[in-house]
């Protein structure tokens, strides 16, 4: 049996599974297992120290599309504080054009953390959405950012709740009340849910709330194919849903794993107090932050920022990517099956 759905038709992929953007990470293994298992992997935005952004997706690409036939997608987080962001949405999508397969097979434009309007206004990705079957969605944390996102001509929404791991919006609305409001208000666009699934039941639940799909961030750290260090893999399995904190990130609010990092970098309680923070940083403090991500990648735990969600609380192995995605729908099927038998 296969779960359909709205998003499952417009991207091409067998289950409605996503895997969520984890920059400033390498993602590139873990989106060919993703795909390969029959989901949609998703490159990430790169921004580890010494690294071309937009040089290392273009390779990035080209390893997918070597090891895979499927589906994949790609996210630039478009903040103001991003530096590449201009460049990424003008270069990958006439990259992209390039190459027959890329063109094929890269079926989603994933934007996140600032504008939603930054990659819609670049000509080139205009030229590739007239010339390919690519789908621009915006992760939304906030209702009243769906509703910006949709204004600016998505063709969909991820909708985040605050339990979600790495950046948040400051309203912290959870997935259950944030997907109901979103759903309530666009009842037909395409939704993707995210923020604390890891399991079946979880699919299920998004699913008969109107989203076409989840993605999954935690859960696919927390496998054999993913990139991130081993001990950073380890967090995970023991851990329990109040392991993680809000704390103060490069682009706003962000949910960490509970360590020595996350306690010294309190959330700052506004976004008019992140606008003033911002006004004071230099160039050198925002490459000390992003160099906190990197050296948890690597494996310090202690010292680097671990990028985790609530949902690590549900997870207590490291699996494969394609059991993870097998076992997941496979319950989502049973939860569907008995939610069906209590109508009569």
């Amino acid at each position: 049996m296969t779960i359909k759905t709205k998003i499952t038709e417009i991207l091409g992929i067998k289950h409605p599974i996503i895997a969520a953007p984890m920059g400033p990470f390498y993602t590139t293994e873990l989106t060919i297992a993703v795909s390969n298992a029959g989901g949609l992997g998703v490159l990430s935005h790169i921004g580890l120290a010494e690294k071309d952004p937009v040089e290392e997706m273009k390779k990035d690409m080209l390893h997918v599309v070597e090891h895979t036939d499927k589906p994949f997608g790609f996210n630039i987080r478009t903040s103001r504080m991003e530096p590449y962001a201009s460049v990424l949405c003008h270069d990958i999508p006439k990259f992209i054009m390039e190459n027959p397969k890329l063109k094929e097979q890269c079926m989603y434009a994933l934007t996140s953390a600032g504008s939603a309007k930054t990659l819609p206004s670049s000509s080139t990705f205009q030229k590739l959405k007239e010339e390919s079957e690519i789908k621009h969605f915006h992760v939304a944390p906030a209702l009243w950012l769906a509703e910006k996102c949709v204004s600016a001509g998505v063709d969909g929404l991820v909708v985040t709740g605050g339990e979600g791991g790495g950046h948040q919006s400051y309203e912290m609305v959870s997935t259950l009340v944030l997907l109901q409001q979103v759903q309530q208000k666009y009842p037909d666009f395409p939704i993707v849910a995210c923020g604390g699934f890891a399991t079946g039941e979880g699919l299920a639940a998004a699913l008969a709330l109107g989203a076409g799909a989840v993605a999954m961030g935690s859960r696919f750290i927390a496998s054999k194919e993913s990139e991130f260090h081993e001990t950073y893999k380890n967090v995970v399995p023991p851990a329990h849903a109040q392991d993680t904190t809000m704390a103060t990130g490069v682009f706003g609010p962000i949910r960490l794993w509970k360590n020595k990092y996350a306690i010294e970098h309190v959330m700052i309680g506004s976004k008019e107090e992140k606008l003033a923070q911002e006004s004071t940083l230099s160039a050198d403090d925002i490459i000390e932050t992003m160099r906190a991500y990197e050296l948890a990648y690597k494996g310090n735990i202690d010292d680097g920022a671990v990028l985790l969600g609530q949902s690590i609380g549900l997870i207590d192995d490291i699996e494969s990517v394609s059991n993870i995605i097998e076992k997941t729908v496979k319950d989502a099927e049973a939860a569907l099956k008995r939610a069906t038998d209590l109508i009569i």
